[in-house]
């Protein structure tokens, strides 16, 4: 999700975004409650981030409690995933149309009220309401917020801690899911995995209203319909596509059929845009070669990072039986690299080389730690064995996410920092959801393959959940690979201070 130049809303009145009208007013925090607003932020952002992973650790006792299938549990994630996806451009304008203090509040309440439905679930079909209800305010809350650091930093060494801090209090919240969801699940109960997002918002509630500035920018843009419903019903079929290939072939219409018309949606999407008057998505916002960049780092990073979180939390519960609550803890050590990277790699690293040998050499250390997964056993150890690749991962995620988060915002101007910010939303959330798609479907294909013509004793029903982990972490490593080549190619050379984007917003 670097230290780039101020926004344009940093700059004074005559380097502003150009306007006919006076410059736009700020839209942030006050100036001395800058570092407050920052926790107020990184509270929200961490509440939407761990709530796909501790939902996932609630799962099983929910089916158990609700009595819903097999079949039907995929949609407990995948109601959530179809919401968000869809809505989170839509989401980043609205703030940029109503203003950025109120999106945010009304993202909160609205998150707390589907968390506390979920919570009370009494049928399946209700906890799905729930899961959808909060894809739609996790939607307005999540480019919400990222704007609202967009325009609170704009001092280029303070926005750089910011962003290091955000980056990885986004790189890491799955990973603090996995520990808190287990805790809540095996102390309290499942229902509390979904309860617990009520002290996240009040926190982040109480904070916002008293912190943040209300009113939008002067020279706020019209809302594109046509652009809103192409992109939107574009993005719910690409997601649903990829989502339904998890429990359905390729082959099946429902997968294939929605990922074309998905496609087509988007493609029509992205020719309106060349036409419309107010454009949902300016192409100034995507066409600048290191917004790009950071748009692609973020959405392969997604789909990659899966290969971590997601098949080393199985392989470490069912290969060697550890609880859930020691599997959350066994991720805090690359949390902690996370962290510690994220802030040094704002504030030290990126000033003095820039983000082109940064990023890459994060996608280059992602895949080596990922590569470095497939030689687990069924007999290995965590410290000798999972530790090293973890942290190495660990290491090159916070070498990606804050440069890339940071860099994707930077210069925008203050009517398109919601779009921008849902941007690097969007293009995770797409990104995981078919990193997710993909590496189930190749990780099953392999334990099938495996257990051809084997008899299903214990000992091969390990073997084949090895080659499925081995064949999802080889396929994680390829997605890094390939952000390596991206992100060498787009990526400008130089500091940021020698980047064109100082010069203010970005224009066509």
């Amino acid at each position: 999700m670097s230290q780039p130049p101020p926004p344009a809303t940093a700059a004074p009145p005559a380097t502003a975004a150009p306007s006919a009208t006076a410059a736009p007013q700020h839209t942030g925090g006050k100036h001395e409650h800058r570092w407050l607003i920052l926790a107020v932020i990184a509270i929200a952002q961490l509440m939407v981030v761990l709530d796909a992973t501790i939902v996932n650790i609630a799962l099983p006792s929910a089916q158990r409690d609700l009595g819903f299938t097999d079949g039907n549990r995929q949609w407990i994630v995948t109601a959530y995933a179809l919401a968000f996806g869809s809505l989170l451009l839509l989401g980043g304008r609205v703030a940029d149309l109503v203003g950025r203090k109120g999106v945010f509040l009304a993202g909160l309440a609205g998150f707390a009220v589907a968390s506390a439905v979920g919570g009370a679930a009494t049928s399946f079909g209700m906890l799905v309401a729930a899961r959808a209800l909060q894809g739609v305010f996790g939607a307005l809350l999540a480019p919400a917020a990222l704007s609202l650091l967009t325009t609170t930093f704009t001092d280029p060494r303070e926005r750089a801690k910011a962003f290091g801090i955000y980056g990885a209090v986004a790189g890491s919240g799955a990973a603090v899911g996995l520990l808190l969801g287990g805790v809540l699940t095996e102390y309290l109960d499942w229902r509390w995995c979904l309860y617990v997002n009520l002290a996240f918002a009040a926190a982040a509630m109480l904070g916002g209203a008293r912190l943040l500035h209300p009113g939008a920018p002067d020279d706020r843009p019209k809302l594109d319909v046509p652009g809103t419903v192409l992109v939107s019903a574009g993005l719910f079929c690409i997601v649903y596509g990829f989502s339904n290939a998890e429990t359905h072939a390729w082959s099946d219409p429902l997968t294939w059929g929605f990922l074309a018309i998905g496609g087509v949606l988007v493609t029509a999407f992205a020719w309106w845009q060349t036409r419309a008057v107010h454009p949902l998505l300016p192409l100034r916002v995507v066409l600048d070669r290191d917004r790009g960049a950071s748009f692609l780092a973020m959405f392969i990073s997604g789909a990659g990072m899966f290969g971590v979180f997601l098949f080393l939390t199985y392989y470490m519960q069912q290969i060697l039986d550890y609880t859930p609550i020691s599997t959350g803890l066994a991720f805090l050590p690359m949390v902690a690299v996370m962290v510690v990277v994220s802030v040094l790699t704002t504030n030290v690293l990126v000033p003095r080389f820039g983000a082109k040998p940064i990023v890459p050499l994060g996608m280059a250390l992602s895949a080596v730690g990922m590569a470095w997964l497939t030689a687990l056993q069924t007999t290995s150890g965590y410290g000798l064995h999972v530790l090293p690749p973890l942290l190495v991962a660990g290491l090159g995620l916070g070498l990606i996410f804050a440069p890339a988060m940071s860099m994707a915002t930077a210069g925008v101007a203050a009517h398109d920092a919601g779009v921008a910010s849902a941007m690097v939303n969007t293009s995770q959330q797409v990104g995981g959801s078919i990193g997710t798609a993909l590496l189930n479907t190749l990780a099953t294909t392999a334990a099938s393959n495996y257990l051809s013509g084997r008899r299903p004793t214990p000992q091969a029903q390990a073997e084949a959940q090895m080659r499925s982990y081995e064949t999802a972490y080889w396929w994680s490593a390829l997605f890094f690979a390939v952000g390596f080549v991206v992100t060498v190619v787009l990526y400008r050379r130089g500091r940021p201070a020698d980047s064109h984007m100082n010069d203010g917003a970005v224009h066509m």
